[in-house]
């Protein structure tokens, strides 16, 4: 008994608690690490609250006048860029995510060279493809939609492949057992399967886009990024701020619209 009663009971053991401490003191020194390399200077942020409401000054009152004139035609061409990268990615995205499917390509260099093509897609930022497509196409929507699209394959493409990956093989072992050709096997067994999930990576990365088509514009990508770009550089701040506005309200509605049209199809 007086054993049993010394027993000290500890929720983690020695080694999770070592690798807790490592954990915790990485963290530390990253931290303080970044701090340094920012070089934060304390005038700039007891500056900063003065700086913002004469800045919210500027902007106030809107110029409400400007929006048809000079955003209405750009707000509805970022959502075009938005719509034709969304439909470019899928093109590309969808053979590339059966490339990478395991269970439906086995040969490891295919798989390998799918993943090659998603992870390179994912790792270079949107303002980066803006900038490689303008300098090839000139600014415009056509650098915009090619970058929307080139940016989302790899989000697209892995999202589809892992859905290919977990598809019931019932129906697949049984049309194949059946002597099905190649196609009806993906058309009949795995594609009833991944429409649920296709529709919705489809309308999540189209509602994405949109967000991001009115930031490539400020490096000339077409779209209301450039509109904002041009007042920010003249300081029209009564014209950002109007600006800003369509954009969120063009963001939220364009959220809401997903949002339903996902209760109706999925």
């Amino acid at each position: 008994m007086s054993s049993a009663s010394n027993h000290t009971w500890n929720r983690f053991t020695l080694a999770q608690r070592l690798a807790r401490f490592t954990v915790f003191l990485g963290f530390a020194v990253a931290l303080s690490a970044s701090l340094r390399t920012v070089e934060v200077i304390p005038e700039f942020l007891y500056d900063a609250p003065t700086q913002v409401i004469d800045l919210l000054g500027r902007m106030w009152p809107l110029d409400l006048s400007y929006y048809p004139g000079g955003i209405h035609d750009a707000m509805v061409e970022t959502l075009h860029i938005a719509t034709l990268g969304t439909l470019l990615a899928i093109v590309l995205a969808v053979p590339v995510g059966i490339m990478g499917a395991n269970n439906i390509v086995r040969l490891p260099l295919l798989n390998w060279l799918a993943k090659l093509i998603l992870v390179s897609s994912r790792s270079v930022n949107s303002l980066v493809w803006a900038l490689l497509f303008v300098a090839i196409f000139g600014p415009g929507p056509l650098a915009g939609t090619v970058c929307i699209g080139f940016r989302s394959v790899g989000f697209v493409g892995k999202l589809f492949a892992e859905a290919l990956e977990e598809v019931n093989p019932g129906p697949v072992e049984a049309l194949t057992a059946a002597g099905a050709p190649w196609p009806s096997v993906f058309l009949k067994g795995y594609w009833p399967q991944v429409v649920p999930a296709f529709w919705a990576i489809f309308l999540f990365r189209w509602d994405i886009n949109v967000r991001e088509s009115a930031v490539i514009g400020l490096v000339g990508a077409g779209g209301v990024g450039m509109v904002l770009d041009t007042a920010l550089n003249l300081f029209y701040w009564d014209r950002v701020s109007v600006i800003l506005l369509s954009i969120f309200t063009v963001v939220v509605l364009a959220e809401l619209l997903v949002t339903k049209i996902r209760k109706h199809i999925i």
